[in-house]
């Protein structure tokens, strides 16, 4: 199983500066968490793509490319590419160029994201949410198999045998499909053969098995080869020395910015005990020692029938640069020992 890190370069509550840190401050400590993560040995980091005060994540591909020259081994990835509110063609060649800039290590998750304000930035209609994700996913992939295409659809100008350069290292460079609780969107990853990307940020992991089970049988049905089909899971996750400190450290911010976030969605405050029940046996949320989390992602796996990919997201918790940097140091050199071969 591979492990890795998911980051929203976290600015803070109100977009105000962290523990009195500038902008290219975080930007550079954000790197330096990405370069920790190859040395230690994790497998993959990804960047979020937000376009709200509190994130600086809204050019993930910039960042991604400085990690690709900073790093050796790490695949990079976006989590997620906004693909609703992008030009597929520019997604393509952005990606085929980090691909050559870190030597084979791109990746893209496509997904829908978590807000909306990229639709009102980019002259979209929030009414054509579902249209505009399958339409231009159905484009990007295509460009990802064919070097010269003619395509046309609503939202696009079309495309007469046009090429799209620059080509990627990667064959064939993968694209995953980033997916929240809709069966449609299982079934539709599937279907097209997509590795799947699964957020679980809340709730029982368990209860998205029936979802997986519709999503290896579209596999299976479309006669795709059952060798490259793979599962992934992204949840809140942090290691510390023992469960307790863990647990201690991350809930204050963690509660700070879902408090916040759930205040716009119509949702109650962030209690210690609905956080506590995540952390436990059948909770979603992979926080404590070492132990801790290894027996979590094993069990996380044997809910879902199998995992292959598990990425951590803890940046937005408030936690400092140093207790980042010590969760990934754990993660790398004891966590991911102990899950080798699940």
């Amino acid at each position: 199983m591979e492990i890795g890190v998911d980051s929203f370069v976290w600015k803070s509550s109100e977009g105000a500066p962290k523990n009195g840190a500038s902008a290219e401050q975080l930007i550079a400590q954000f790197l330096d968490r990405v370069t920790f993560a190859d040395r230690v040995g994790l497998d993959v980091f990804g960047i979020g793509e937000h376009y709200r005060k509190d994130f600086l994540d809204s050019a993930p591909i910039v960042l991604l490319s400085a990690a690709a020259a900073r790093t050796k081994k790490i695949r990079l990835m976006s989590a997620v590419t906004v693909l609703s509110a992008a030009d597929p063609v520019r997604v393509f060649q952005n990606f085929a160029t980090l691909d050559l800039v870190s030597n084979g290590r791109a990746e893209i998750i496509a997904g829908r994201g978590s807000f909306v304000e990229a639709y009102p930035l980019f002259g979209l209609k929030l009414e054509d949410y579902d249209d505009l994700f399958i339409e231009k996913l159905d484009l990007l992939l295509q460009i990802r198999d064919k070097e010269t295409l003619s395509w046309k659809g609503k939202f696009r100008a079309p495309l007469h045998e046009q090429s799209v350069y620059p080509r990627p290292i990667q064959k064939k460079l993968p694209i995953w499909l980033g997916v929240g609780g809709t069966p449609q969107s299982f079934v539709r990853a599937g279907f097209l053969g997509l590795p799947l990307m699964i957020a679980v940020i809340g709730g029982e992991t368990h209860r998205f098995r029936p979802l997986v089970d519709l999503y290896r049988e579209a596999w299976i049905k479309s006669g795709h080869p059952e060798s490259e089909m793979n599962v992934g899971l992204h949840s809140f996750g942090y290691v510390s020395n023992s469960t307790d400190k863990a647990k201690n450290e991350f809930f204050p911010g963690y509660a700070e910015s879902m408090t916040r976030i759930g205040k716009e969605r119509g949702w109650p405050p962030v209690s210690r005990a609905q956080f506590e029940a995540q952390c436990g046996p059948t909770g979603a949320y992979i926080i404590g020692d070492p132990a801790t989390v290894a027996e979590k992602i094993h069990r996380h796996s044997q809910a879902l029938g199998g995992i292959s990919r598990l990425t951590f997201q803890m940046d937005s918790a408030g936690l400092s640069h140093e207790q980042l940097l010590g969760s990934i140091e754990l993660m790398g050199k004891e966590v991911r020992p102990l899950i080798e071969g699940i």
